[in-house]
């Protein structure tokens, strides 16, 4: 009986100096330099100190540098600003891509983020695989996720803008890319942004889920492509019920004069929505667009608010169905 009590004593002692090794969690400011300058020299090393379901909104302030990493935001981690010193000098890198080994497209990303209320702002995310396939820089499924005055750089999938309830706010960003270099099933806003077609392709491949109101909004923003390029398309359909929109966008790029691809599926035509309004440039003439394709009205124009796309409206009639099947 003593030796029980004794070994029980002993699993207590143990215990207990386990869990006084452990660090606790922080719910403060932090500050990441490759110079050790700051609390931690790794991105990914400041995000895991970091408290769950923080109560308060915090700041990880990123200085200069190139920071090669693959990094993850979790879930469970939400209201945390990644602010970087400058978005030409605070780089995020790293080269996966599909078929490298195992991986696979949504294996292949620079920075997931799957959680909530989560803003990068001033710094650099890139995919420096190359024009070897998919290479995703920026995957996100978190909801009310902000991106501003950052750089987005890759090739082919650049921006994996996903999550079937996700909202995201692009804001004075650059985005580059080649092959459907932005796509998924979130909801999003781009606003005042520079997207740039590194090859003759088509730039969005959305995949708006039937329920969701809003898929992808351009508003205010210029699209440009590199020298050579001549065959360039503002989107094609990834599923059925892809919504992609631009309004008062300068189109300073060799956009077809078809404008949209229905990828080889007469049938999504059905159900796609790709609109235009009031764009203007060298590829905004809509006089040989697809029929399929929508010129919204001034009225129908002006619900594509800033507001209105990420209040998360849903397409009722398509929403209230689901459960009747």
């Amino acid at each position: 009986m003593c030796q029980k009590v004794f070994k029980l004593f002993l699993l207590f002692i143990f215990s207990t100096a386990s869990l006084q090794a452990q660090p606790l969690k922080v719910q403060h400011d932090l500050t990441v330099a490759k110079d050790g300058s700051g609390d931690f020299q790794y991105i990914q090393d400041a995000i895991n100190a970091v408290r769950v379901y923080l109560p308060k909104p915090i700041t990880i302030k990123i200085k200069n540098g190139v920071y090669i990493e693959k990094i993850e935001v979790y879930s469970t981690l939400t209201n945390i600003t990644f602010l970087g010193e400058s978005a030409d000098s605070t780089i995020i890198s790293y080269d996966d891509y599909s078929g490298k080994g195992k991986l696979e497209t949504f294996d292949s990303y620079t920075v997931k983020v799957m959680g909530n209320d989560i803003r990068f702002e001033n710094l650099t995310i890139q995919n420096t695989a190359g024009r070897v396939g998919q290479g995703v820089a920026l995957h996100v499924e978190g909801d009310r996720c902000v991106f501003k005055k950052c750089k987005l750089l890759g090739n082919q999938d650049t921006i994996f803008a996903s999550g079937e309830n996700s909202r995201q706010y692009f804001s004075e960003c650059y985005i580059e890319g080649t092959v459907d270099f932005i796509f998924g099933s979130a909801t999003a806003f781009f606003e005042n942004c520079r997207i740039h077609c590194k090859s003759n392709s088509f730039i969005t491949a959305a995949s708006t889920p039937r329920w969701v109101k809003y898929g992808y909004v351009f508003k205010d923003c210029k699209i440009t492509a590199a020298e050579g390029i001549d065959k360039v398309y503002l989107g094609r359909p990834w599923r059925d019920y892809a919504k992609t929109v631009f309004i008062h966008c300068d189109l300073n790029a060799p956009i077809l004069a078809k404008g949209w691809d229905n990828w080889s599926r007469p049938e999504v035509e059905k159900t796609t929505l790709y609109a235009e309004y009031g764009n203007v440039g060298q590829g905004a003439n809509t006089k040989g667009r697809v029929a399929w394709s929508h010129q919204l009205s001034q009225e129908q124009a002006k619900l594509y608010t800033k507001e209105n796309v990420l209040a998360g409206q849903l397409n009722l009639e398509a929403s209230n169905s689901w459960f009747a099947k």
